[in-house]
């Protein structure tokens, strides 16, 4: 084999070599930008999710309100109860 075989040989697998990381590359490529996208749909749900609790909790807090004005109700009205009891 002569000199210009094997260069021509080196040439080849220097070709194949980069026709390969050419390929890893496109792959990674996608991969990053699939992962990309994901991260983003993954920010909206949080957005969404950090929404949904502060409603949660609003929500929360008036509910809270409610039962401590329903509970001052309540004690108030059976102490009525059991005055009008006490004096029959």
């Amino acid at each position: 084999m002569g000199r210009l075989d094997e260069a021509k040989q080196r040439f080849d697998k220097s070709l194949a070599a980069l026709d390969a990381q050419v390929k890893a590359v496109a792959e990674t490529r996608r991969e990053l930008d699939g992962a990309r996208a994901r991260i983003a749909e993954l920010s909206e749900e949080r957005e969404s999710l950090l929404a949904r609790i502060a409603a949660l909790e609003e929500e929360n807090r008036a509910v809270s309100g409610l039962a401590e004005e329903v509970e001052t109700r309540l004690d108030g009205a059976i102490d009525d109860i059991r005055s009008a009891l006490a004096r029959s």
